[in-house]
């Protein structure tokens, strides 16, 4: 279970949502954004390192414009995004000023780190931040990332922030927002059955069926992206917060390891840098489902896997391409590299390695991933 006294959480990802910037109105807020620059200033001072992940851009751009008319909805957006994203940052960079702290910014898309090379670059740059003690505001890159193409956009914050967390080895993703954490019911609905759960240990189907989102006019997320961004960050070994960034001190009290929010606790150890970018699931371009026995070898006894093991593929991807293991119920069991297209993958399922040559006419070995190349959750 949770002790307070086992935190050391040096290094914090800070995730902040639109309607916390607004004060749920259509308007920043500078009342509400001064308050939590000086709670992050303070920290920072103390010697923490901290990176912000800041919603509000397309709030900014939206009350500086007004209405934009006539053009499409992702155009629109990414109008707002244009004009607020650099308002946003104005005031962010005057006001940290004020406390002697130099700001740059990071605008990403899923793009940007779905290849192995991208991920490292913007891990090594966000580091080297960290390291000279500038404090880094992170945003999705709204005006080229497109809706349409699944693939470029995180989609909300809450999932940008996760994968901030995983690429700069975070102690602790704080998610603030206008909720104080997930309960067992929506206390908008249920104020009276509704109570609030302290810590999870780990996301099953009974948490997830407690994430009812909550409809809001200015942000794109809910509970149901903060438990998908809680899983991504605590399957890196990442200790997650929610709460409400309204509360007082809120930051300083989660960062100290007082029982604020609803606490996720990480699963299993720290991972590697390559392991977080397999398990991010930004870079898997198909499924490969798995029978019970190799489920058992590669969960167990650590083996490879053979395609002897494999029941189904889903997806097109090719030699080499990173792709989700699922188990015999489609549950997420990991992720690896490939060593066979899907196409080829498909001609050999459930055959016995000695085989492969004899169908395909040539083998790239006699597992489908090697044991190196495979992360289990």
């Amino acid at each position: 279970m949770f002790n307070k006294n086992d935190n050391n959480h040096k290094r914090v990802v800070v995730k902040v949502g639109t309607n916390l910037l607004t004060s749920n109105s259509s308007c920043l807020d500078l009342t509400a954004i001064t308050r939590l620059v000086s709670e992050i200033s303070a920290l920072h001072q103390e010697g923490y390192q901290i990176t912000l992940v800041s919603s509000g851009a397309c709030a900014a751009g939206r009350e500086k414009t007004g209405k934009v008319k006539g053009l499409a909805e992702i155009a629109e957006r990414q109008v707002y995004a244009s004009v607020g994203q650099s308002r946003l940052m104005n005031i962010y960079e005057k006001l940290f000023k004020e406390h002697k702290i130099i700001v740059a910014q990071a605008l990403l898309t899923k793009h940007d780190l779905s290849d192995r090379s991208g991920y490292l670059n913007a891990r090594n740059t966000l580091m080297s931040l960290l390291d000279l003690g500038i404090l880094c505001i992170v945003n999705e890159n709204d005006v080229v990332a497109i809706d349409e193409i699944r693939e470029e956009k995180f989609g909300d914050n809450d999932n940008l922030s996760a994968m901030v967390a995983n690429l700069v080895d975070a102690d602790l993703l704080l998610i603030l927002s206008d909720v104080s954490g997930l309960y067992t019911y929506d206390p908008l609905r249920h104020p009276n059955k509704a109570k609030l759960i302290p810590v999870v240990e780990k996301i099953n189907s009974n948490i997830q069926r407690m994430a009812i989102s909550t409809h809001s006019k200015a942000a794109t997320g809910g509970m149901i992206t903060k438990l998908e961004a809680a899983r991504l960050a605590t399957e890196s070994g990442i200790s997650v917060i929610i709460a409400s960034g309204s509360e007082p001190d809120i930051i300083k009290r989660a960062v100290h390891g007082e029982a604020v929010g609803t606490r996720f606790l990480p699963v299993g150890s720290r991972k590697e840098s390559r392991q977080r970018w397999l398990l991010s699931g930004l870079c898997t371009r198909g499924n490969v489902k798995l029978d019970k026995g190799a489920v058992t070898a590669l969960k167990t006894q650590k083996r490879s896997l053979l395609p002897a093991g494999v029941k189904n593929v889903h997806g097109k991807f090719n030699r080499g391409d990173a792709v989700n293991i699922l188990d015999y119920d489609g549950a997420r069991l990991g992720s690896g590299l490939i060593n066979y297209s899907s196409d080829d993958l498909k001609q050999i399922i459930g055959v016995h390695s000695s085989k492969i040559k004899d169908i395909l006419g040539y083998d790239y070995g006699a597992e489908v991933i090697h044991r190196n190349n495979l992360v289990i959750l």
